[in-house]
């Protein structure tokens, strides 16, 4: 059952629409993100959510009750919603158990602090109670406010980029821990973050916003695999586009080898199924290009990231086109080398103008 449903809902200052005719839903005990760059709506929606911006058409419904629509609009205290900031904003003269305490006013004092050791455990602070939060880490000060926002047991909680503030190492820690935290909990959440490496991290489900709409609603590996729409494709992961041509059967061929699709390839808004010699677009991710030393195609290595256990190099195809390929980093190839590279491909995504396909596909080898 959905706790939490946008239906078609916009939002505008001064006329200018910053939200439009966006739609979500989100189950009981999932956790969801709006992803996106700056400035495509995302918080905005958040505080839609929250209650902090009334909506200008829509509706928003909480279990069922309509929370939000034009002209109404329930105030923030009584959606029973929690939410975690970008800056946290602790209050800094009170403790941390004082912090994680405040929303907890209609408890008896035993509850209370029942309450509150739970939740100090939880987010693994069970002896810092009596410590103030400037004594704190970052990631410490981050855990409190979580604690804080689930103290009262919200039906939905909120997290506006709550990983923003953190070094690189201590962010993509805590975003497993924040998400183990909240599913130990059995709580709903919605996410808000630029950052895909943090989306992919803690949520279920992953809503990709641009100029204030949803470009596609899905799961993380849908949203790599099978976008559905070339500003998902380029959003999600690294890849490039190497020039395709329909043969037939499904199948389409790139430079590096060709490709068989179990569904029609849509290369055009005017057709149901492409032509022989249509031509389209092939996206390939750096995992579908795979090091080969005993493979005729060759790529020239022109660049190349050492990440630890893998290095991804971008090689010239005979073309002049690119393509990236990532190779465990035992293979380490100088700049212009040339290497041996094929095709090992799960899905083809295929694009003509703004128009995507997306099947499963397997490698179909070239004659001779």
């Amino acid at each position: 059952m959905s706790l939490l449903q946008l239906v078609d809902i916009d939002l505008a200052y001064a006329g200018n629409r910053v939200v439009k005719s966006l739609s979500l839903s989100l189950e009981k005990g999932s956790i969801g993100c709006l992803l996106g760059p700056s400035g495509c709506g995302k918080t905005t929606v958040l505080r839609c959510i929250a209650g902090f911006e009334p909506v200008s058409a829509g509706e928003i419904l909480l279990d069922g009750a309509v929370v939000s629509r034009k002209g109404y609009n329930l105030a923030p205290e009584r959606r029973r919603v929690g939410m975690v900031f970008q800056d946290y904003a602790l209050f800094p003269h009170l403790t941390v158990a004082e912090n994680i305490a405040f929303g907890l006013r209609d408890r008896g004092r035993d509850e209370k602090r029942d309450r509150v050791d739970e939740l100090l455990a939880l987010v693994g602070l069970g002896t810092q109670g009596n410590k103030y939060p400037h004594e704190m880490s970052g990631g410490q000060q981050q855990r409190v406010a979580l604690a804080r926002a689930l103290a009262p047991a919200p039906s939905l909680l909120l997290l506006d980029e709550p990983f923003s503030n953190l070094d690189v190492e201590l962010r993509e820690r805590l975003s497993h821990e924040v998400r183990d935290i909240i599913k130990a909990t059995g709580t709903t959440a919605i996410l808000v973050t630029h950052d895909q490496h943090e989306a992919f991290a803690v949520a279920d489900e992953i809503g990709i916003m641009h100029e204030g709409r949803i470009q596609q609603w899905d799961t993380p590996y849908n949203l790599y695999h099978r976008p559905q729409n070339r500003f998902v494709a380029d959003f999600i992961g690294q890849g490039v586009f190497l020039p395709g041509m329909v043969l037939n059967d499904g199948r389409v061929q790139v430079e590096i080898g060709t490709l068989r699709s179990d569904v029609p390839i849509e290369c055009t808004t005017s057709c149901d199924n492409c032509e022989r010699n249509c031509s389209l677009d092939v996206l390939l991710r750096p995992d579908d290009v795979v090091h080969d030393d005993a493979s005729p195609m060759r790529g020239e290595v022109v660049h190349k990231a050492f990440r630890g256990a893998d290095i991804l190099y971008t090689l010239k195809l005979a073309s002049g086109a690119k393509v990236l390929s990532l190779v465990p980093s035992h293979h380490n190839h100088a700049i212009g080398e040339r290497i041996g590279i094929r095709l090992d491909v799960d899905h083809v995504v295929t694009f003509r103008g703004s128009e995507a396909g997306a099947g499963t596909l397997q490698l179909v080898q070239l004659p001779g």
